[in-house]
């Protein structure tokens, strides 16, 4: 982790700079990779398999020496239709692996929208919340992150996992979320969370259509205005299924090629669940791509 780190400011083109609780991260010179950790019996791609303690902390460690730069922890699956989780089934779940990992010198991100799970996460040693509400569901996440000085991910998404689905009309897509997400930066700054501490994800496969997760991986770099990290999300999800007419457990080619796509208009982050192809596809894209201007 401590390769991530550069005392740099921020640099005009694609660099930028992210504050995280024990340092500061140049974003831009090297992709980062998110591993996906979901420590629930229903996610939508691997539900269940990671729900044993043990189990996940050590996909955790495998998903780090794959080459993970990030390990994303998530104790409430927030796939199509899903429900909530009770609060303390929640913590039950998430803060023993956070605890786990963060011992072991990993950089972890919390997938939640509750602000105890946060709180109890970051005691642990968590980095990072991945707050898939932009910091709406809850209203003391906001001073939460703050107050722990966390780095925080807000996610654009209209209705929650339930509904979220039945609200996928736009009038001009990547320009509303755009406008969502300068709305929840404000929010979030106005709270007390530096405007440094701040990632942006335009929410693939939340509120979207297939077409809409394809427009917003297209025209990506329209939300390079907003001047924060781009973290992506496309990995195994419906849309890959649906253009090539693949079963989740086949998609891992088409996750490659979204990533790939994703990359090379923009993004600073990709949130997979397959690390050793993910790196390997972004060390090769950055490769070609070279230094930003």
């Amino acid at each position: 982790m401590d390769a991530l780190y550069s005392g740099g400011g921020d640099v005009p083109g694609r660099e930028l700079v992210l504050k995280v609780r024990t340092g500061t991260l140049t974003l831009g010179r090297r992709t980062l990779v998110m591993g996906i950790l979901n420590v629930t019996p229903d996610s939508f791609s691997d539900g269940g398999v990671y729900f044993e303690r043990e189990r996940a902390v050590e996909r955790g460690l495998e998903m780090v020496r794959s080459g993970a730069d990030i390990i994303d922890v998530g104790g409430e699956s927030s796939r199509p239709g899903a429900e909530p989780v009770d609060l303390d089934e929640e913590l039950r779940r998430v803060v023993p692996v956070v605890e786990a990992l963060a011992k072991e010198g990993v950089f972890v991100s919390v997938d939640t929208t509750k602000s105890p799970v946060a709180r109890e996460a970051l005691k642990c040693g968590a980095e990072m919340i991945n707050d898939i509400s932009a910091l709406r569901f809850d209203p003391e996440m906001a001073r939460v992150c703050a107050r722990f000085g966390a780095s925080v991910v807000l996610m654009h998404m209209r209705g929650d996992p339930r509904t979220m689905q039945s609200r996928t009309d736009y009038t001009d897509l990547v320009a509303e979320i755009s406008e969502f997400l300068r709305g929840r930066m404000d929010f979030a700054v106005s709270s007390g969370i530096e405007r440094e501490r701040i990632v942006l994800d335009p929410g693939i496969g939340f509120a979207k259509t297939v077409e809409g997760n394809l427009e917003i991986i297209k025209e990506l770099k329209r939300l390079g205005a907003l001047r924060r990290p781009l973290l992506l999300g496309p990995s195994r999800k419906s849309f890959i299924g649906a253009v090539l007419g693949l079963h989740v457990s086949e998609r891992l080619t088409g996750t490659i090629a979204a990533l790939s796509a994703c990359i090379l208009n923009g993004a600073h982050i990709v949130r997979v669940h397959d690390v050793k192809e993910a790196r390997q596809a972004a060390d090769l894209i950055d490769a070609v791509r070279g230094p930003w201007p």
